[in-house]
């Protein structure tokens, strides 16, 4: 047998090959997705205060025949229908904005001014699209309502909050999340991609995105006149050896087939040019993908700061404290191999094979990996849903401009052709996992 006819049984074997492909009609419900992505856009609220973000996503929800749980972890909305015997999917979005300025020019960006936790008064905006995300969650939900004769099981629509701000995913999972509601047998999301056409999607399987740790120094001295050091120990100089010392965890200590990022992204001291200060802040943030390489990252940070401050003639009650944020940490996210191969291969026959590409990893991170993290076990799949108006992609690749990144005050999707592509995919890799065999 040639290799082309193997090929091809082996495709007619293949249970993704009979998989069910949606036949949807969205000509007839973008209208009313487009005008929801709209309305979210020109109404973005910051982490923590998404309320009336949930309940917009709640009504949606409940309107197309889900029993709905409100406030769940702050304001996040868990959405159920029951659709016979099978598994359990469940599809995540992120709810919150973010405190920019919106600088589109758009028509509809967004101009909301808050007063934030802290008493200033910031922009808010969808700069890492959650209304891309939200508007295509609240579309598949449609499109699987609409197709139910061709799935079964339980269909589980989660909108978490405070996903920048590391805390949703954990807050929901707290209040039981996974345990109050039918456990999923498999979590999905996705996400805005500020680099990928849009029209197309890409995913990568195993570790596609970082680790997030927020860590704090506080490094201590001995202060005095700037004019007599040598009667002062400078917290100034030892957080400049400490900043310097710590680019050798990652070049130094740590495999270099691990990734690893160290960034010192803040540093404050002193207060006048002639004063030596007693004491120097610094605020780092850590990525790894390998829960290993995190602890040895940090157990180096604190080696090395004590270090260095002692070796600069400190007691040891006065070297630096090392502080790491863990109610902010969240882990890398490991798209399970299995569950994403399923999830491409169906997203592929929707949408076409060379619509969908192959990613690197990046160092960004997402709370979406503590679903996989959990006692049970979860397969979870994170993919990319590309953003980028495809002239403005192409004008870029052969300028070699630099794009507007996610988080940028002008990163404007391509909303018209992203939506239509975000709920094609997901309600097909949705309908595939429930037909898994």
């Amino acid at each position: 047998m040639k290799l082309s006819a193997i090929s091809a049984a082996l495709l007619l074997l293949s249970p993704l090959a009979q998989a069910t492909t949606l036949d949807l009609n969205l000509q007839k419900t973008m209208p009313e997705i487009e005008k929801l992505y709209l309305d979210l856009h020109q109404s973005p609220e910051l982490s923590y205060h998404e309320k009336e973000t949930g309940q917009k996503l709640a009504k949606q929800l409940k309107q197309l025949g889900f029993t709905i749980t409100d406030n769940v972890g702050g304001y996040g909305v868990v959405g159920i229908y029951k659709n016979g015997d099978g598994p359990t999917v469940m599809i995540r979005t992120d709810t919150d904005g973010l405190p920019i300025v919106e600088q589109t020019g758009k028509p509809y960006a967004s101009k909301v001014t808050v007063t934030n936790d802290a008493g200033a008064t910031v922009g808010v905006m969808h700069g890492c699209g959650h209304d891309i995300h939200m508007s295509s969650f609240i579309g598949t939900a449609q499109q699987l309502m609409t197709h139910k004769d061709q799935w079964q099981g339980t269909l589980m629509m989660v909108a978490q909050p405070a996903e920048e701000v590391g805390g949703g995913a954990k807050a929901m999972l707290k209040e039981g999340l996974f345990t109050k509601y039918p456990t999923p047998d498999h979590v999905i999301g996705l996400h805005v991609s500020a680099s990928v056409p849009a029209g197309k999607v890409s995913m990568k399987t195993e570790y596609t995105m970082a680790s997030v740790d927020s860590v704090d120094i506080t490094v201590k001295g001995k202060g005095g006149h700037g004019a007599y050091p040598h009667t002062t120990i400078d917290p100034v100089v030892i957080a400049s050896r400490i900043v310097l010392a710590l680019q050798t965890i990652t070049s130094r200590e740590l495999s270099p087939l691990e990734p690893s990022v160290i960034t010192v992204g803040s540093i404050h001291g002193g207060s006048k040019h002639n004063v030596i200060s007693d004491e120097v802040k610094l605020q780092l943030t850590l990525r790894s993908y390998n829960p290993e390489v995190r602890l040895q990252q940090i157990a180096a940070i604190k080696r090395i700061s004590k270090g260095i401050a002692l070796s600069a003639g400190l007691d040891e009650s006065l070297a630096p404290e090392v502080y790491v944020h863990e109610d902010e940490s969240i882990p890398s996210t490991y798209n399970n191999p299995a569950q994403t191969n399923l999830v491409r291969s169906a997203i592929a026959n929707a949408i076409g094979e060379d619509n969908v590409l192959e990613t690197e990893a990046v160092m960004a991170g997402e709370d979406f990996g503590l679903y996989g993290r959990t006692e049970q076990h979860v397969p979870i799949t994170l993919f990319w849903l590309g953003g980028v108006e495809p002239n403005q992609y192409d004008a870029a690749m052969q300028s070699g401009a630099t794009l507007p990144s996610l988080h940028s005050s002008k990163f404007a999707p391509d909303y018209k052709k992203a939506l239509p592509t975000g709920i094609t995919a997901m309600s097909n890799a949705a309908v595939a996992l429930f037909n898994k065999k």
